[in-house]
């Protein structure tokens, strides 16, 4: 059996902050976390150290999934146990465009399609829900049309985050970062040929907050 080779300074680092934040949170840190957390200067490079993390038998990387990192071998066995996958519901679809009317009703209807997804993808599987993107408002963010995103209902975000917005009065939903602005809240689209929606903070309902993309191969 070939011995692993001596890991670098910075995998050392990027693997201690995956021990980390899996220990802490029971899911995988996403490539730009490692990035702010590591101090490295880009993507690309964090994806190079990934890599040989997974070449010299470390973790475990899912590419299409934002969070598909797991650790493997010695490096899982410091980490409390969960099931290797969990299934998640698809419920229907959500605007990158304009928005759809259809999210309210696929929420309350019963859904017969689901996708099974690395467990360390969300901290409590209960809460995580999935739909398929219509529209190129989130091109810029690497989603694309047809691309499912994978949602954790949550109490709150941040500024920033991008969600899953219901707007009331309209009775309309759409996939956007959200930004609040006073007594208005923005939702800004990822694509420099599309305009930001302004709706009153009172008349938007934050119905998930995207914590995957699954990318459909053309």
């Amino acid at each position: 059996m070939t011995a692993m080779k001596k890991l670098s300074a910075r995998q050392e680092r990027i693997l201690e902050f995956i021990r980390s934040f899996m220990r802490d949170r029971q899911f995988g840190p996403s490539v730009r976390e490692i990035q702010q957390a590591c101090s490295i200067s880009s993507t690309s490079v964090v994806d190079y150290n990934l890599h040989i993390l997974q070449r010299e038998g470390h973790i475990r990387r899912s590419p299409e999934i934002s969070r598909g990192i797991e650790l493997v071998g010695a490096e899982f066995s410091r980490i409390p146990s969960t099931p290797s996958t969990i299934s998640v519901r698809v419920l229907g679809s959500i605007a990158a465009g304009e928005p759809l009317l259809t999210f309210q009703d696929a929420i309350d209807a019963e859904t017969v399609e689901t996708l099974d997804l690395p467990s360390s993808m969300v901290a409590d599987p209960s809460r995580v829900y999935a739909l398929r993107v219509k529209g190129l408002s989130m091109i810029d963010a690497l989603i694309d049309d047809g691309d499912v995103v994978v949602l954790e209902r949550v109490a709150d975000v941040r500024d920033g985050d991008m969600v899953a917005a219901w707007l009331v009065g309209e009775g309309e939903t759409t996939l956007k970062r959200i930004y609040r602005e006073g007594d208005r809240v923005r939702l800004q689209p990822a694509n420099s040929q599309m305009a930001p929606i302004y709706v009153d903070a009172s008349d938007v309902e934050v119905h998930g907050r995207v914590v995957g993309v699954i990318r459909v191969v053309r």
